[in-house]
C-alpha cells in the first residue's frame, strides 16, 4: 500500500510541474496534492483500495472531496451541537450509503405488539440523572455489520447481552450470525428483520449460542446450523415494548436495561456524524436499528440518548452517537421512541421455581430447613412477611400485623401486598405446574 501512495503522490508532483508550465498557480497544484494525500491516508485507515478498479478511485475521489466540502461548511456554521467528519462511508454518496448499509422499513404495524406498563413513566417517578450501561459492564464492543443490514440482529443480542449481565454479573457476546441464518418466520437476514420477532424466535428456540461459537460473516447465505442453533447458552423467556411514542418511558426502560430502539438513519449529517449532541436533520421513516445504551445531558445542557451503532468504531464517537433526546415531537428524534422493547427473564428461585421478572421470591413453606412452596411479589427486592403470604416494598419493610407495611419510625404505611404463586417445570413432563 505504501509503495503505491508513494507512486500516486509522485505522478501528481509530475503533473504538478506540467501544469505549473500551463500556467496553473503552484497554489491550486498544492491544494490539488493535499487532498489527493488527504483521501489515500484515508483509504489506509479505512481498509480500502480501488487501485486496479480504471476510473472508480478517481470516481471515489471526487464523492470523497464532496463530502469533505459538505462536512467543512457543516462544522464552519457558529453554534453547532455536533460536529461531522470523513467517517468510514466518506467514499459513498448518500444515495449508495442507504442502498448498502440500511435496509426495509420497520414499521410498526408489522411488529407483534406485547404492551406493558412496566417502565410506563408515572408522576412522580425517580430516575437517575444520567445513566450509561457501558461504564457499567453491561455492552459488549460495537461490532461491525459490514454489507449486511442486520442492525436488527446486533440490536437483539445487545439487549439480551445486557439483560444478562445485569442479572447474573456475565457479559457473554451472542450470536447475531445465529438469528440471521435461523430465524426466518418474519425475519430476512441481510434484508432486514424486527428484534419483537428475533425475541420470539430466540424464547420458542429456548435461548441462543455465543458469538464465539457460531461467530459472524456479514451474509445470509449460510444454511442455518441445527447443531448451534440448539446450543442455548443465554436464554429469555419474554419481551415487552415500551410504551409508544413516549420518550419519558423510554428513559425509565432504559435506566434499568439497555433497550432495542429503530431510527431513521439515511441523512447525509448522520453519515457523515463524528461527535457531540446530533440535531441535524432526519424523519420517522424507520430504516436501521440500534441500542439504547444510555442517557444524559451535555455542558451546554442538551439532552441526549446514548446510542450504539453496529458499523464499526470509524464512525460517530467510537461507533456511537449522541442522539438528541426531549424534543417537541412524540416520536422522539429520528423517531428513536417508535419501536423500542426489551428483552425479560423471570427471577430463579431455586432450581425448580422462579418467579416473573421485576419480582421476589418468597418461601410460603420449608421441610427440614428446605423451601418446599414459592410464593412471587411484584417487586424487586420486597420484604417477604413472616405469615407466608403477604409481602412490603422495600420503601415499608416492616410488615404489621393489621396487614399493613410500614415504614420504620414512621406513623407512613400501604397495605400489604398477596404473594402470587410461583411456577415450575416438571422435568418429567415439562409442564409449567403452579407451586401451593
Amino acid at each position: 500500500m505504501s509503495i503505491q501512495i508513494s507512486f500516486t503522490i509522485l505522478s501528481l508532483a509530475i503533473l504538478s510541474v506540467l501544469l505549473a508550465s500551463c500556467g496553473v498557480t503552484a497554489k491550486v497544484v498544492d491544494q490539488n496534492l493535499a487532498e489527493w494525500k488527504m483521501f489515500e491516508r484515508w483509504l489506509v485507515e479505512n481498509h480500502k483500495n480501488y487501485n486496479g478498479l480504471g476510473d472508480e478511485k478517481d470516481k471515489r475521489f471526487q464523492i470523497f472531496m464532496d463530502n469533505a466540502r459538505f462536512v467543512q461548511e457543516h462544522n464552519s456554521a457558529p453554534n453547532q451541537s455536533y460536529q461531522l467528519g470523513l467517517t468510514r462511508f466518506a467514499d459513498l454518496t448518500n444515495e449508495e450509503f442507504r442502498a448498502v448499509y440500511l435496509r426495509k422499513k420497520m414499521e410498526r404495524r408489522t411488529r407483534v405488539p406485547v404492551e406493558s406498563e412496566r417502565y410506563l413513566h408515572k408522576v412522580g417517578d425517580s430516575l437517575p440523572d444520567e445513566v450509561d450501561w457501558r461504564a457499567k459492564g453491561a455492552v459488549v464492543p460495537v461490532r461491525d455489520q459490514g454489507e449486511c443490514g442486520s442492525s436488527w440482529a446486533f440490536s437483539t443480542t445487545g439487549a439480551i447481552e445486557g439483560m444478562h449481565q445485569i442479572k447474573t454479573g456475565e457479559l457473554v457476546p451472542l450470536s447475531a450470525q445465529e438469528l440471521i441464518d435461523c430465524d426466518k418466520n418474519y425475519n430476512e437476514g441481510c434484508g432486514g428483520g424486527l428484534m419483537d420477532a428475533a425475541f420470539i424466535f430466540i424464547i420458542d428456540n429456548g435461548g441462543l449460542d455465543t458469538e464465539e461459537d457460531y461467530p459472524y460473516t456479514a451474509t445470509d447465505t449460510n444454511r442455518c446450523n441445527s447443531d448451534k442453533k440448539n446450543t442455548h447458552v443465554v436464554t429469555i423467556d419474554g419481551y415487552e415494548d415500551v410504551p409508544w411514542n413516549d420518550e419519558k418511558s423510554l428513559k425509565k426502560a432504559v435506566a434499568h436495561q439497555p433497550v432495542s430502539v429503530a431510527i431513521e438513519a439515511g441523512g447525509r449529517e448522520f453519515q457523515l456524524y463524528k461527535s457531540g449532541v446530533f440535531t441535524g436533520a432526519c424523519g420517522t421513516a424507520l430504516d436501521h436499528a440500534a441500542l439504547a445504551v444510555g442517557y444524559g445531558t451535555s455542558s451546554e445542557g442538551q439532552d441526549y440518548w446514548i446510542i450504539r451503532d453496529s458499523v464499526g468504531s470509524n464512525w460517530g464517537e467510537s461507533g456511537y452517537i449522541k442522539l438528541q433526546r426531549n424534543v417537541n415531537d412524540s416520536a422522539g428524534k429520528c423517531g428513536v421512541a417508535m419501536l423500542a422493547s426489551y428483552p425479560t427473564r423471570s427471577v430463579v428461585c431455586d432450581k425448580s421455581y422462579s418467579c416473573p421478572d421485576k419480582s421476589t421470591c418468597c418461601c410460603v413453606s420449608e421441610n427440614k430447613g428446605k423451601c418446599d412452596s414459592w410464593g412471587c411479589c411484584p417487586f424487586e427486592s420486597a420484604i417477604c412477611c413472616e405469615n407466608g403470604s403477604s409481602c412490603c416494598p422495600q420503601l415499608y419493610p416492616v410488615c404489621a400485623k393489621d396487614g399493613t407495611c410500614r415504614m420504620a419510625n414512621s406513623p407512613l404505611s400501604v397495605k400489604a401486598l398477596t404473594r402470587s404463586p410461583a411456577t415450575a417445570t416438571s422435568k418429567a413432563s415439562n409442564v409449567l405446574v403452579s407451586s401451593a
